[in-house]
């Protein structure tokens, strides 16, 4: 959800990916409803592992967030080279356990927490800051 959360909250001025560690064989159907309900596009978006990242012709990160939660078990990748990187662990929902309803309403609500996030994010003055400073500030991000 975030990668399609970031693309389109920041507007050409990102280029969002995400994969995970342990990838299931496609996005979780739930969080593709989540994302057409908030009418964001969900064109391309695939489960990939982290190697793809690791591969020849892979794009360059600049910034790197693990959005993996420690409580659940996930280990967060450690990347080569020097990018900015921050943690800010959430929930995974796709774990929640309940109803239908729950379930959907807990989609929501991390879809929402990262929304929130990225809306700071893409706020940020990244053109003039520093990268200790926009380390620090989109570790924050990550407390809010």
């Amino acid at each position: 959800m975030a990668e399609a959360l970031l693309n389109s909250i920041g507007k050409g001025r990102f280029c969002a990916f995400s994969a995970g560690s342990t990838p299931a064989t496609a996005p979780n159907p739930l969080a593709i409803e989540t994302l057409h309900q908030r009418h964001l596009s969900t064109e391309g978006l695939r489960s990939k592992g982290w190697e793809v990242f690791a591969a020849e012709g892979a794009p360059v990160m600049d910034l790197i967030i693990t959005v993996c939660d420690d409580a659940a078990g996930e280990v967060c990748p450690m990347w080569l080279g020097q990018p900015t990187t921050a943690h800010w662990g959430v929930e995974d929902p796709s774990r929640f356990r309940g109803d239908d309803a729950d379930k959907r309403r807990k989609f929501d609500e991390i879809a929402g927490i990262l929304k929130r996030r990225i809306e700071l994010l893409a706020n940020l003055p990244l053109a003039t800051m520093e990268r200790h400073a926009l380390e620090k500030k989109v570790r924050e991000i990550g407390r809010a």
